[in-house]
């Protein structure tokens, strides 16, 4: 277990996006200097003064490419001060070589565990604990004043790793996101293609049947082929630019809501009579169930414009209540006595395309159940007791404390 996690860790990319360098860096360097310019006129007792100097500039102009090249830079940081270390213990009194300016270390040991690769991290560390252990035997200071030079040196590794797990965590969560968007808006691209295609073909029905008796009816039947084909390729184009991954915080293409309901029920071609009525307070419904909504009406108003045999209507219902709102479509086509399949929709003719779905993957039935389960609400779709077939749906107008965490489906 523990080799697996070395071997991960050792593994670990290192995280995109690392800025070269900001305005911070050169404020850094600009304290760092004027730091050393002051200690070194200000302090009388620097061991080998001119060798600390240059170190300690050094060690301010380091940081500079810190997050580009993390292991270089501690590398070249702690590897002079652990050969000054040992040749100050051969050749001088036992005293550490440098200023307190080269505190400035500190921002490469957060930039290693926060910008560098696993591999970085593991031989930086090493580097580190190195410099570290050989300053601690051949320091004489007390042991409190080491064991807090320690803590002072490594917590900026911790914090910087703890900022890379957050950010990473947080990238997760958006890349999260940006797949359910994009489920969603693949669900309606769908929905509104197979609507808009399904409208063409009826009217391409429509007029061939007109063709030889009605020329002029024909004319108009294409008219309404044109006029939807335009539509739906608009839908389209506004979908598909909001699927490419522009990155977070990519705009995306507002749903159809209650308010487009009338233009669905005024769609020309149709074979069938919309009647649509719309009552209570529909115009500050939650995006999500205004959207359910709409797509509930379009998938059972298209199904049965398709299959509803002998149907003459459609009759759609939405009403708002203060806590849900409620929506209803039947039509009064025969039933066919084919027995239920699928979903129990081949009554209706549903083989194939409506709600019984679109294969192993469809989005019918089931994707509108799915869309009332998530917003905490049902929808059921059968048979009428006297003719046609109706579905009904009751949604909640905002999500309730049960909704927000479904239950999976086993």
């Amino acid at each position: 277990m523990l080799r697996d996690d070395l071997r991960t860790l050792w593994n670990e990319p290192r995280p995109p996006g690392a800025p070269a360098r900001v305005w911070r860096d050169w404020a850094l360097l600009a304290v760092g200097l004027g730091g050393v310019a002051l200690e070194a006129t200000l302090s009388e007792d620097v061991v080998w003064r001119p060798v600390a100097v240059v170190f300690a500039v050094w060690l301010c102009v380091l940081p500079l490419w810190r997050r580009t090249r993390p292991l270089a830079m501690v590398t070249l940081a702690f590897g002079p001060a652990i050969l000054l270390q040992l040749v100050s213990v051969v050749a001088a009194p036992r005293e550490p070589v440098g200023l307190a300016t080269g505190a400035v270390v500190v921002v490469l040991v957060y930039a290693l565990a926060r910008w560098g690769s696993g591999r970085d991290m593991v031989l930086g560390g090493a580097v580190t604990l190195a410099a570290c252990t050989l300053g601690t035997v051949t320091d004489d200071t007390p042991v409190a004043e080491k064991a807090a030079a320690f803590v002072f040196l490594l917590l900026p590794g911790v914090v910087g790793a703890a900022v890379r797990l957050w950010v990473t965590a947080r990238e997760r969560q958006w890349d999260q996101v940006r797949s359910r968007e994009r489920e969603q808006l693949a669900r309606e691209l769908h929905d509104t293609v197979a609507h808009h295609v399904s409208a063409m073909v009826i009217i391409a029905q429509a007029g061939r049947v007109l063709a030889d008796t009605d020329p002029s009816a024909a004319v108009e039947a294409l008219e309404g082929v044109e006029e939807e084909g335009a539509r739906t390729l608009e839908d389209m184009r506004a979908m598909v630019a909001a699927l490419r991954d522009r990155g977070v915080g990519a705009a995306l293409a507002p749903p159809a809501g209650v308010a487009d309901l009338e233009r669905l029920a005024r769609t020309p071609g149709g074979r069938l009579r919309v009647d649509l009525g719309l009552d209570g307070a529909l115009d500050a419904l939650p995006p999500a169930v205004d959207a359910a909504v709409y797509r509930i009406v379009q998938e059972s108003v298209t199904n049965a414009m398709r299959h509803a045999v002998d149907a003459t209507e459609v009759v759609v219902r939405v009403t708002a209540e203060r806590h849900t709102v409620r929506v209803s479509v039947r039509d009064n086509g025969r039933r066919t006595g084919r027995g239920r399949a699928g979903h129990g929709l081949a009554g209706h003719g549903f083989a194939g395309h409506g709600l019984a779905g679109h294969g192993p993957a469809g989005y019918g039935l089931a994707g509108l159940r799915e869309r009332a389960a998530l917003l905490g609400g049902t929808l059921r779709a059968g048979p009428r007791a006297d003719r046609g077939w109706q579905v009904e749906a009751e949604l909640p107008r905002g999500r309730t404390e049960s909704s927000a965490h479904p239950r999976p489906r086993r």
